[in-house]
């Protein structure tokens, strides 16, 4: 069987482009302790901590984890704390170019694999009126950046993206269906 270490909705949505056979089991560890390190390690940390946490009830499955972040001027740029948090890091973002990192961990027993994968993305320069009325939409107060790439088609935030879009959503596609047939 395949455990999915993620409540997310986005990544559970993605998942079924994979298998429609898997479970989803949620990790509740805690991510603050990894924002010490640099941005490539934070997130491999803690994709690796939600994965492990998951297979130690789950010996003979694999486990699949991830986390996400988004690093501009080598700062990690976490989920918004409230509407003025939102606020801030869209305007931070907007007309400039950003990386999303998306590690993923597939875990079974003592087996380990993990990977991370970058895409680069460039913001269009948002105006108050669109960010007032994205940040009203409540969509950005979940995602790390405060934004979410399948959100473009309304509010015209993403001007392009250099690598994987899936990536960017959260959950690497082709890069997990590759390594689960090599796993």
């Amino acid at each position: 069987m395949i455990i999915l270490a993620s409540q997310s909705p986005r990544r559970q949505r993605l998942m079924h482009e994979i298998t429609h056979k898997f479970l989803v089991e949620v990790s509740h560890i805690d991510e603050s302790s990894s924002l010490d390190l640099s941005p490539i390690e934070a997130v491999k940390d803690i994709a690796k901590r939600k994965g492990f946490d998951i297979s130690k009830n789950h010996p003979n499955d694999i486990v699949i984890s991830a986390d996400t972040i988004v690093v501009i001027d080598n700062k990690i740029i976490g989920k918004p704390i409230d509407e003025e948090d939102a606020k801030r890091i869209l305007n931070l973002l907007s007309d400039r170019t950003h990386i999303v990192y998306t590690a993923f961990c597939l875990i079974k027993g003592d087996k380990l694999y993990e990977e991370v994968v970058a895409s680069e993305v460039t913001f269009n320069k948002l105006d108050e009126k669109t960010i007032l009325e994205y940040i009203a939409s409540g969509s950005p107060m979940d995602k790390a950046g405060a934004y979410g790439y399948q959100d473009n088609e309304d509010y015209k935030i993403v001007k392009s993206v250099k690598g994987s879009v899936s990536n960017v959503i959260g959950f690497p596609l082709e890069e997990i269906k590759k390594a689960l047939k090599d796993f």
